[in-house]
């Protein structure tokens, strides 16, 4: 009898990257099991096409004890977790010496706080069995800052001191722990983004163009693979050139 395929959770994935990263995984063989506030049609979808290999749960990450049982659920009903995809992030605009400070709290605490709960939750079943993957999915604001999103630049810088932390602490069970950092992508995100300013984005591009969730994509499912075996703590930027 066959092993079940390796089950991925990915968090924030109703829309944008986070169903990318569903719908790519799916595609390339492996069980998911998603989560965000509400499900979307494209959720109900995936669920409808993939009966046996997908599934998804309305779950607040700024719930800590929901997302934890939640962990516990899908490992009794499904089986192990093999990787954890941390995606789920708010983003709230605003410069910094205006910017309400509950919007400034509750940025660190979904994107940095609830996220590293999420990832403990996790990583305790993967130390007991001496295997997984962990990603953060950061950004290259955490590398390069942004006006107007200090906050958000703040969690992401520290989800990725966390990835080097971690991945000390999780090594011996050969447990691998890294990030990814997109750059500017044609997701939600910058579907409201100026034809001026995305001009100015891709002209400071090397490669002439914003990015596609499939640039992204492709890259966790290389983190997730065995060919990936041997990185560990590393943050992987994905933004055609623009920050280096």
């Amino acid at each position: 009898m066959n092993a079940p395929a390796p089950l991925i959770l990915i968090s924030g994935a109703s829309r944008g990257l986070g169903l990318a990263f569903s719908r790519d995984l799916l595609a390339h063989g492996y069980r998911v099991t998603a989560f965000s506030r509400r499900p979307t049609p494209a959720t109900d979808a995936l669920a409808a096409e993939h009966p046996d290999a997908y599934r998804f749960d309305a779950v607040d990450l700024a719930d800590v004890n929901a997302s934890a049982a939640l962990v516990e659920s899908i490992e009794r009903d499904f089986g192990p977790i093999y990787g954890l995809i941390n995606n789920a992030a708010i983003a709230p605009d605003g410069l910094l010496a205006t910017q309400d400070v509950g919007a400034i709290a509750q940025t660190i605490d979904v994107d940095l706080t609830a996220t590293l709960l999420l990832t403990r939750a996790v990583a305790r079943r993967m130390l007991l069995r001496k295997q997984g993957r962990i990603i953060m999915v950061s950004s290259v604001i955490a590398h390069t800052g942004f006006s107007g999103l200090v906050p958000y630049a703040a969690a992401k810088a520290g989800l990725e001191g966390a990835v080097r932390a971690l991945c000390r602490e999780m090594g011996r069970a050969r447990v691998t722990v890294n990030a990814i950092a997109p750059g500017y992508l044609e997701t939600d995100m910058t579907a409201d983004m100026g034809d001026k300013q995305r001009q100015q984005v891709i002209r400071r591009t090397p490669l002439g163009r914003l990015g596609q969730a499939e640039d992204v994509t492709a890259a966790a499912r290389f983190l997730l693979s065995e060919e990936a075996a041997f990185i560990t703590g590393q943050s992987l930027v994905v933004d055609g050139g623009m920050s280096a």
